[in-house]
């Protein structure tokens, strides 16, 4: 078993908090971050977070109790804020005693932060200003994940290079914070570590492991495309404020475009509500991301990646890719 003390040295809060070997979470990446992959990085000794994004509370039941089967280390459970049934989620993740529930997409709803502490599970929280994380710290997030627009998926405005600057300086010294956007390799892990960070995420380098289920020609794709052809969403109606996707441009990134016009016209004609029109649009994407992770159509289906996705080349285990990040990691922090 090779060590990197310098690494395990930065990461030992992160990994503390988090119960694994390592502090790399792999993001919760809807379809893909399912009990096969999880369970490979939680064995890996990375930290797997199951993506429970539109999933049915009977769904998520079966998807942890099927993740138990195949590790016996912790995992985490990611939720979507906006989901209209969070509440019975969180009595999913207690009943299966959840160690760790990750909230994205917004504002915790009132009252969800505490029912998912009721049972001793620690929960982790996005911010995406300073202002906003040190709320959410201070009503009860217990570690926070600070997220760059490089990120693949849903994301926010500014590149993780300033958050990191932001954010680690005001609240690394007194929580745990994990920072995610754009990490590919060691070398930028160990930096982010050296600012403060408890430990990574990373979602786009770890999509087309060999453990993942993703669609052959999904991964082929990724393979495939460099950085720049990761692009975000654009947005089209200022009154239907979506939340930015970053995925690889194909046919599926202008049917959004399309969708987004439709939900804004039926919002002009008042055939439906803001909230019911947002989660039409989410409707859409987990409907299109699927048709790409599950069924391979790349042509109009959503390919979410990160622009870290030039450095995804190959099918490898979760093993190695771990002990790849670590190996370039313990280099760099030897070198200084």
């Amino acid at each position: 078993m090779t060590s990197y003390p310098k690494t395990t040295a930065l990461m030992a809060r992160g990994a503390e908090f988090l119960g694994s070997e390592h502090a790399i979470l792999c993001g919760a990446m809807s379809w893909v971050s399912e009990r096969n992959l999880v369970s490979a990085i939680s064995n890996a000794g990375g930290f797997g977070v199951i993506a429970c994004g539109a999933m049915t509370p009977e769904l998520l039941d079966t998807e942890i109790a099927e993740t138990k089967k195949l590790t016996d280390k912790p995992f985490g459970v990611n939720l979507i804020t906006m989901h209209p049934q969070i509440f019975e989620l969180i009595d999913i993740c207690k009943k299966h005693a959840v160690s760790h529930v990750v909230l994205a997409g917004g504002i915790p709803p009132k009252g969800s932060v505490e029912a998912i502490k009721e049972s001793g599970a620690k929960v982790i929280v996005f911010a995406p200003t300073l202002a906003l994380a040190k709320k959410l710290l201070r009503s009860g997030g217990d570690a926070l994940v600070i997220e760059g627009m490089e990120a693949g998926g849903h994301i926010g405005p500014v590149a993780t290079s300033v958050l990191a600057q932001e954010f680690l300086p005001e609240l690394a010294e007194d929580h745990v914070v994990f920072v995610a956007g754009g990490i590919g390799r060691g070398e930028a892990m160990a930096g982010y570590l050296e600012m403060g960070a408890a430990g990574v995420q990373l979602g786009t380098r770890f999509a087309c492991a060999t453990e993942s289920i993703a669609h052959p020609d999904f991964k082929k794709a990724f393979f495939r495309a460099k950085a720049r052809d990761a692009e975000a969403s654009v947005q089209v109606d200022p009154r239907l404020p979506v939340i930015p996707v970053r995925a690889l441009k194909n046919k599926g990134t202008e049917e959004f475009t399309a969708k987004q016009r439709e939900v804004a016209q039926l919002l002009d004609e008042g055939k439906v509500d803001m909230g019911e029109a947002q989660l039409q649009i989410e409707h859409f994407w987990a409907g299109a991301l699927r048709r790409a992770v599950i069924e391979g159509d790349v042509e109009s289906g959503s390919i979410m990646a990160g622009q870290s996705v030039g450095m995804v080349t190959k099918e490898e285990p979760v093993a190695d890719i771990l002990q790849q990040l670590l190996a370039e990691s313990e280099e760099a922090l030897g070198r200084r």
